[in-house]
């Protein structure tokens, strides 16, 4: 692939573009911003050097000195979108359980708003200039967590975690039922009915004895807030 180095290196260490020449005719974040248009309109495999070159008008060959490599053009896509978390200030230092729920529940919308972060996001990421502005900002909101930092570092993996996995289901079972002939509540409905008639006999008595226990079954958003809230719980000193 044109641009590859020969030993590794950080997109964010290198100069907006390679080479002598006169001022860049583009910005990091004009193609950030072109990639994440074409992947939120079409998918993230939608997301191409070519299609990249094309949404702003210049040669693909030329975007390889700005960007080498595919996988420097995601790292640009995921950091672009990670900017759009709004870190309040006065969350620092304040109540970490209810900062990290808001953290939580930003994670859930950017996630939502961008479909395909879920296909490439990864912790080799954690570099980029607003990964490490929101790793400072969650520290500094879980100042008030009488914790190490590593266990600090591993509730926040987990609320990113937690909002990862969510997303990736909604998204799969929104995907899985968009063409049939009936809907995601008939579906559920249909699925709901199969089970209540294995467990009717008798040969999955724990199972039976939890689903009789069981709240009704919230949407999305709840069953996100309970299960983020249950995980944030679980870092509370005990007394």
């Amino acid at each position: 692939m044109a641009g590859r180095a020969a030993t590794p290196e950080v997109i964010w260490a290198r100069p907006e573009r390679a080479g002598r020449g006169p001022k860049p005719a583009y910005s990091r974040t004009d193609i950030a911003a072109a990639a994440v248009r074409i992947a939120d309109a079409d998918g993230i495999d939608a997301v191409s050097m070519r299609r990249v070159a094309g949404e702003l008008g210049c040669g693909t060959m030329s975007l390889y000195n700005y960007v080498p490599r595919k996988e420097d053009l995601y790292e640009l896509m995921v950091d672009a979108v990670s900017g759009e978390y709004e870190l309040a200030e006065e969350a620092v230092g304040g109540d970490w359980y209810a900062g990290m729920l808001g953290i939580g529940r930003q994670s859930r919308a950017i996630l939502h708003r961008h479909p395909w972060l879920v296909r490439v996001m990864s912790t080799v990421y954690g570099l980029s200039p607003n990964a490490l502005r929101y790793l400072e900002h969650c520290l500094g909101v879980l100042e008030g967590l009488d914790a190490p930092y590593g266990t600090k570092m591993e509730l926040i993996a987990m609320v990113n975690g937690t909002a990862m996995t969510s997303v990736a289901n909604e998204i799969a079972v929104a995907e899985r039922t968009r063409d049939l002939p009936w809907s995601p509540e008939q579906e559920q409905q249909a699925r709901s009915a199969y089970l209540a008639g294995q467990l009717a006999d008798g040969a999955y008595p724990r199972l039976a004895g939890m689903l009789a226990q069981a709240p009704p079954p919230g949407d999305a958003e709840e069953s996100f807030e309970r299960a983020l809230r249950r995980l944030l719980d679980s870092f509370r000193p005990v007394p």
